[in-house]
């Protein structure tokens, strides 16, 4: 029974595109539009290699897909639930579980049986654990080369739910209006949303035109075709290793970043601790004060004991946007607290003269204002 069935399926999946273009499928060839898990040079068995027997309650699942994408060894196993041949011969399959058993990863094995097939996120449920399954990010029916993002649902606007377009709508689906946001994270959508004052250029070009520190290809607007002036979330957010899979699967830096980023203070400043920023931003700028006359006083420090009294970028700037001031200039107040008079502001003087006013108190100094 089990074999007439890969047999029936087998033909389905190879009569669909006569049945639906009207030419035999061998007249085709694949294009970019052509859904990956749909083309048998990836899928050799067809659609029994995840649904054996048409059970379609097996062949979801991280434990499914980590069959194929996992550690290459499974490749060469015999398995229950799959059909003899299901490896696709001669592909290199990149290791995505490898990356979730890094240090930080998203929980797709760490949190298990909460997705449901029925959800649309954002979560509304503040009670619902957080989860992410593999089907949260891929649509395995409609995946292509052209669109990594086809078929996903993200955002419900009445009755009607909207696909993802770009990266970010993806990502706002778990990090933005749900319901059971940690209470340690913001809402992204908010943070960089074109109305603010300053943002991370990830759905949108930026606003602040002197960031004297960027580094070529970057630019604040694009004017030359190879100008970079928009990023995107796995920019920051991916593997630590270049050649691990793109993607936010998992890191060995914290957030699941591809660089390290310390964000604590009283700490010695080095290419290391911000060798994030320092991807799109220069040092040599930075430390010279080319932007903000104290700049390299306040990453560096004094010198002190070790020279160990500087303070994080992440200190004076929120790195995905800010509601309150330009140049992603937002005080984190655990270290930064208002100043001798109550108050915690920054205050411009003059657009892009790099010329300023702080009022807070850090590391024991009372700015009533401190100007440069």
């Amino acid at each position: 029974m089990r074999r007439l069935a890969v047999m029936v399926c087998g033909v389905m999946f190879a009569l669909c595109p006569v049945l639906s273009r009207g030419e035999t499928y061998d007249q085709q060839q694949p294009t970019n539009s052509t859904p990956i898990h749909l083309d048998p040079q990836n899928i050799p068995a067809g659609c029994s290699t995840c649904h054996l027997t048409f059970n379609f309650k097996n062949g979801g699942g991280p434990d499914t897909c980590i069959v194929c994408h996992g550690d290459p060894s499974r490749l060469a196993k015999v398995y229950r639930t799959m059909p003899k041949g299901f490896a696709p011969a001669g592909k290199s399959l990149k290791n995505i579980e490898a990356e979730f058993k890094k240090t930080y990863r998203h929980p797709v094995f760490d949190v298990r049986g909460v997705h449901r097939a029925d959800e649309v996120l954002p979560e509304t449920d503040s009670q619902q654990p957080r989860h992410a399954d593999c089907v949260d990010c891929h649509n395995p029916h409609q995946l292509t080369y052209s669109n990594k993002f086809a078929g996903i649902k993200v955002r419900r606007v009445g009755n009607v739910v909207s696909s993802a377009t770009k990266e970010y709508d993806l990502c706002f689906k778990c990090h933005a209006e749900s319901a059971n946001l940690p209470g340690r994270f913001a809402n992204k959508r908010s943070e960089f949303a074109l109305t603010n004052p300053s943002f991370h250029p990830v759905e949108g070009e930026g606003k602040n035109t002197a960031v004297v520190s960027l580094l070529k290809p970057y630019k604040e607007k694009k004017v030359n075709a190879s100008d970079v002036s928009t990023i995107s979330c796995d920019d920051c957010h991916g593997s630590e290793s270049a050649s691990s899979p793109r993607g936010p699967h998992g890191s060995m830096n914290e957030h699941i970043l591809v660089d390290n980023f310390s964000t604590r203070d009283n700490q010695p400043e080095s290419p290391f601790a911000y060798a994030l920023c320092y991807r799109c931003h220069n040092r040599d700028s930075i430390l010279g004060n080319e932007s903000f006359k104290f700049h390299s006083l306040h990453i560096q420090g004094t010198g002190g004991t070790a020279g160990a009294n500087g303070t994080s970028c992440y200190t004076c700037h929120d790195s995905h946007g800010s509601v309150d001031n330009k140049y992603l200039i937002k005080f984190n107040q655990t270290v930064v607290f208002p100043n001798s008079a109550g108050m915690l502001k920054f205050v411009e003087k003059g657009i892009a003269t790099f010329h300023g006013e702080c009022y807070l108190s850090c590391h024991g100094v009372d700015h009533n204002p401190k100007s440069y």
